[in-house]
């Protein structure tokens, strides 16, 4: 729309200078200079005040021709230039420019988490997933609720419908490892996951559902996990009479601006170097000054797991610890696998 506008506006200033030079050409019968036909027009439909370059005085037809000019190509030319300033005004130009440098810089991430939605999930979603220094991108439709989870001006994000392909596309779907969803309203909850998982088989979707009979549904949609906020609430309001101690501390954790203390989980991947030691032989503690939690493997979960537990591929360690740490590890999990890789190519 902004395009089109400042396109239209630039091509009615033309037309009015074209037309405008080439009348002055016709009523000379081609005996004057084309360039002084242009300038001609152009001090005509401004009203500079400059000397005529074409005599004019005599001739009726340009007398004519220059009135109407003057009359009615200053009025269009005038509606252009502020249509023109319009857009500059109104900051719809420099919004546009804003729009193509983020696309640009969504285009260079990968590995990337998107947000689909923010309403009231969004803004919690957006800050502790940037707390744990996840690279996040923001789709949202409604300019208020977009508005609202920009306090941190350099989040990436997307103003469009997330129902549509397109949008999803620009958020690089095929390109991220995540999709969180928290839409107000479960069948557009349910249309963005299937399209997600038809356009990225890979990617793990999480989804938010305000009907729980809804869940079933999303898992055959392609959702890996279903949270209800009313299941979870529920859940959160009996901690709070049972366990108040244990709550506030996860609380504190949680929202503490002093430090980024996080529960994390971290994979035993084929070629980690964590593979085939016992966990006291991992020395996390020391090294990373992370406390181990529990770990899974395949779908069993064993808690506070003992120290000579010994750690296999496939294996997904649960530790809790500063976030910078446990990137730390992860990191040199990655650089492993990386340098293992290249000297098998080698």
């Amino acid at each position: 729309m902004v395009r089109k506008r400042f396109s239209t506006s630039l091509l009615v200033i033309l037309l009015v200078i074209v037309i405008g030079s080439l009348g002055y050409y016709t009523v000379f019968r081609g005996q004057a200079r084309f360039i002084d036909c242009i300038y001609m027009t152009v001090i005509s439909i401004t009203s500079v005040g400059y000397g005529e370059v074409l005599d004019v005085s005599g001739n009726v037809a340009a007398q004519f021709f220059t009135m109407g000019l003057i009359t009615f190509g200053m009025g269009l030319i005038l509606y252009a230039i502020s249509s023109i300033a319009a857009l500059f005004i109104e900051g719809e130009l420099s919004g546009e420019h804003r729009k193509i440098r983020m696309k640009k810089k969504i285009g260079q991430i990968s590995k990337h988490i998107i947000l689909v939605g923010g309403g009231e999930a969004g803004r919690p979603l957006v800050k502790e997933l940037q707390a744990c220094k996840e690279t996040v991108v923001l789709v949202e439709e409604e300019a208020s609720r977009l508005e609202a989870c920009l306090i941190d001006k350099h989040l990436l994000h997307i103003k469009g419908d997330p129902t549509e392909e397109t949008t999803l596309e620009e958020a690089g779907i095929a390109r991220a490892r995540g999709l969180i969803v928290a839409l107000p309203r479960d069948k557009d909850t349910l249309f963005v996951t299937m399209t997600a998982r038809m356009m990225n088989p890979s990617i793990r979707i999480v989804a938010q559902a305000s009907d729980a009979k809804l869940e079933p549904k999303l898992t055959m949609a392609g959702a890996n996990s279903v949270v209800s906020p009313n299941a979870i609430g529920a859940l959160r309001m009996a901690s709070q009479m049972i366990r108040p101690t244990a709550v506030d501390f996860l609380d504190q954790m949680l929202r503490s601006e002093k430090g980024s203390l996080r529960i994390h989980e971290v994979r035993i991947t084929p070629n980690s170097s964590l593979a085939g030691k016992a966990l006291s032989e991992t020395d996390l503690h020391r090294a990373y000054d992370l406390l181990v939690l529990g770990l899974k493997q395949d779908e069993e979960i064993t808690f506070n797991p003992a120290p000579n537990t010994r750690l296999k591929k496939g294996m997904t360690l649960v530790v809790m610890g500063k976030i910078e740490k446990i990137r730390r590890l992860q990191h040199s999990v990655e650089k492993q696998i990386v340098f293992k890789a290249a000297s098998a190519g080698g």
